[in-house]
């Protein structure tokens, strides 16, 4: 069943306080990753449960990953507002308990309250923006908030590193409440919704085979990494993410309101903007990863020089953004599709060519070149994704691609793993991640070939 939308505007100061609004809620997500890693020592030492370790981090990622999809459907049938004031509540209350834990298996069922919130907060402020801005505007726009999670990258191992050495490990879950608050109180000032009363379809069939398909698939990734081989437990972990998932596209097909409508995918610009996002996800946690493996086990260098040498990502990607927005006015998608992925190959096999002996600023200079095919690839597919799709339709999108990204991003980081000896240092460790940069050169042939597939095709830019 169809639901209309329409948003009331009342000029630029609404609009730039929706946008302070969206940023600070990406604030929120963008920041949690870094700065409860950086903590999680700590955390670790005063509540013990170090088995537990990964599972504060992985169940975080497996709930955001379930949930975005999700949210982005319920946000099409129900109106953004609401879906995304449900989901800042949800994160604050997730956040707020985290802090208050006492064991670490409290946290970890905490984790999972948050990482459900954080689904809605990374997939509704992409798709509020392709509703309230002109497709002039939205790349812009989306600029920023590639931004913020540039600064959250580089700031968030400082500021996480002073609250948990000068107050407490607590204090970097209950940090968020302000800022949530704030961006509730905004939102419902500014963004102004007339929603059909309808009675709606909820796609509980569809939503409850994904889940279990995706989470069943994330403990068969999480095998992976712990016992890179294939075991029983692995297959009988991946047969049933890969019937529930059977069930799922089935249910899809036939539903009347499903989660994921699969006649998104008969749009090219849809199709390549997901599959492209699942790679460049796939690429950027393993350089995140792996470059200041480099630089502290190969080289032989600290670990502040290996921030130093990603810092420059951070700094282009934000600038690459900013970038897509004026070529948005002048060429093609494709073309800067293929520019993205042009300069993305080129810093890949950069780092083919690492040797031990590799200096700081060679290294600085390639992660920038990083930095800006992100910057332009991701604000892009995004972009397009927005345009490509009416209102009803638009959230579902954007929570396509964001699940993509974020497989993209989970996978990486497991099917990466499988290089890695037991040797974290010298020439050993060179050699795997040698094989896991030339395997990212692979993936980044591949985006550009997908870019290719745009060549020709003219983006319907919708609005409101």
């Amino acid at each position: 069943m169809e639901i209309k939308g329409e948003f009331i505007m009342q000029g630029v100061t609404k609009q730039n306080i929706i946008v302070t609004s969206l940023i600070i809620a990406t604030f929120l997500t963008a920041i949690e990753g870094t700065i409860v890693s950086t903590a999680m020592p700590k955390i670790v030492e005063d509540l013990g449960g170090s088995s537990l370790y990964t599972w504060v981090i992985s169940v975080y990622l497996l709930a955001t990953v379930i949930s975005t999809p999700i949210f982005g459907k319920l946000a099409d049938l129900y109106g953004r507002k609401i879906m995304f004031q449900i989901g800042v509540v949800i994160f604050l209350l997730g956040s707020t308990s985290s802090g208050l834990s006492q064991t670490m298996e409290q946290l970890v069922i905490f984790r999972l309250i948050q990482g459900i919130g954080a689904g809605a907060l990374a997939t509704i402020p992409m798709t509020i923006i392709g509703d309230v801005f002109s497709f002039e505007q939205r790349a812009k726009i989306q600029g920023w908030i590639s931004s913020v999670w540039g600064i959250s990258g580089v700031i968030g191992p400082i500021v996480g590193g002073f609250i948990v050495d000068a107050i407490s490990w607590h204090w970097i879950f209950f940090m968020n409440l302000p800022f949530g608050i704030i961006s509730l109180i905004l939102l419902q000032q500014a963004l102004h919704e007339q929603l059909s009363k309808k009675k709606q379809i909820i796609d509980y069939a569809g939503i409850i085979t994904f889940t279990i398909s995706m989470t069943a698939f994330l403990l068969a990734l999480n095998i992976v990494k712990v016992e890179k081989q294939m075991t029983t437990n692995l297959f009988f972990w991946l047969l049933i993410s890969l019937v529930f998932m059977c069930l799922f596209l089935f249910i899809e097909a036939k539903g009347k309101e499903p989660m994921l409508p699969l006649s998104l995918f008969k749009n090219r610009f849809i199709t390549v903007s997901n599959i492209a996002s699942f790679f460049i996800g796939f690429i950027l946690v393993t350089v995140t990863f792996y470059i200041p493996l480099w630089v502290q086990g190969v080289s032989g260098l600290n670990a502040t020089l290996s921030g130093i040498a990603m810092l420059p990502m951070s700094i282009t990607w934000m600038i690459g953004a900013m970038i897509t927005g004026k070529l948005f006015e002048k060429i093609s998608v494709a073309s800067i599709a293929i520019i993205g992925s042009t300069m993305i190959i080129f810093a890949c096999i950069g780092l083919v060519f690492f040797q031990a002996n590799t200096t700081i600023p060679w290294m600085m200079v390639t992660t920038g070149i990083l930095g800006i095919g992100f910057g332009l690839s991701s604000t892009l597919y995004t972009v397009v994704v927005q345009s490509a799709v009416e209102w009803n339709f638009r959230g579902a999108a954007m929570g396509t691609i964001n699940l993509m990204r974020n497989l993209g991003q989970t996978i990486g980081i497991a099917i990466s793993g499988l290089w890695l000896g037991e040797e974290l240092h010298g020439s050993q460790l060179a050699e795997s991640l040698h094989h896991v940069f030339f395997f990212l050169v692979i993936l980044a042939i591949l985006t550009f070939l997908f870019a290719m597939m745009l060549i020709g095709r003219k983006l319907k830019q919708t609005t409101h």
